[in-house]
């Protein structure tokens, strides 16, 4: 069954007006995701490795959870929503620390637009990676990094096929964050 989006204005404005996500990407209407960035009290970053079956992206390693907001759904319930379904991790929204709202308006050669806002949160993550379950058909892999690692991997993004290059911005941006966290 397709999961229906709550459509927003390029200023994010709810419209009051839902579709189906196929739409969503195919007219390029706005909306919004969840992205959730889970680190360690030691600074390590929890990584997802894209499915091999993602229409974007496939196999590169991104956010720790990443989705989209069902109509009718509050942006910290879908996060928390997100987090359970992509790595089986049950969390309360008081867990969620928002850094901001991120544009991200994109097209691809396949078709899709993506005019999404992504409300990102940061949390810390409790339990062992071990512990965590996977959706399959969303994630490929997990693993922590640490600081020096990310960086390391981020600056030569371009060339080591490893991060989406183009979000090295957002990226750093989140880091700031959990730096501030972990310091």
């Amino acid at each position: 069954m397709e999961e229906y989006i709550d459509i927003v204005t390029k200023t994010g404005k709810p419209t009051g007006k839902t579709a189906a996500k196929s739409i969503i990407h195919s007219k390029g209407y706005y909306h919004n995701t969840a992205h959730i960035w889970f680190y360690t009290a030691e600074g390590e970053i929890l990584l997802q490795q894209r499915a091999a079956t993602k229409a974007i992206y496939p196999l590169l390693w991104d956010v720790s959870v990443a989705g989209h907001i069902d109509a009718g759904e509050t942006i910290k319930s879908g996060a928390v929503r997100e987090i359970e379904e992509e790595i089986g991790l049950e969390v309360t929204e008081d867990e969620l620390h928002k850094i901001g709202v991120f544009e991200c308006f994109q097209s691809y050669p396949n078709g899709i637009t993506d005019n999404e806002f992504h409300h990102t949160f940061i949390a810390e993550l409790i339990v062992d990676i071990n512990q965590l379950i996977p959706q399959k058909e969303e994630v490929e892999a997990l693993k922590l990094v640490n600081m020096y690692d990310f960086h390391e991997l981020l600056d030569n993004s371009e060339n080591n096929d490893h991060f989406v290059a183009s979000n090295k911005d957002y990226y750093n941006k989140v880091i700031e964050a959990i730096l501030e966290k972990v310091t």
